[in-house]
């Protein structure tokens, strides 16, 4: 299932707009992702993604010729900055998945809110 670069898109999809998720979020959601699993999902997303939700862990845009773009459109959405420029995560971290991807999931509904609030201490 890590491989799959579809169970990313999923995930990626359920970022809402003005929030966004790192590439470490998303992967920690599925079993045996890593983040440059979730960056090389990104090369091959469908139209409509909303790719440019997901940033590094420290909130920064990824070091790519897109990061401008990414920028950009977050700021649309509403999403704030910090000074040093990375996404402030106290006002726009992703919540985490809805109620209908966690029961597709197939997982403890438990383990996917343990997971959600390690984000918080990462």
């Amino acid at each position: 299932m890590a491989s799959d670069p579809f169970a990313f898109h999923a995930l990626i999809f359920e970022v809402p707009a003005g929030e966004a998720a790192s590439y470490g979020m998303i992967a920690s959601l599925i079993p045996g992702a890593g983040p440059r699993q979730t960056a090389r999902a990104l090369h091959s997303a469908p139209k409509g993604l909303p790719w440019y939700r997901i940033v590094t862990a420290s909130g920064q845009p990824a070091d790519h010729s897109g990061a401008a773009e990414q920028r950009r459109r977050l700021k649309k959405e509403g999403v704030a900055f910090r000074k040093n420029g990375a996404v402030d995560w106290s006002k726009h971290r992703w919540k985490g998945p809805s109620q209908k991807w966690i029961d597709k999931s197939g997982r403890d509904p438990h383990d996917i809110m343990e997971i959600i609030a390690s984000w918080s201490r990462s």
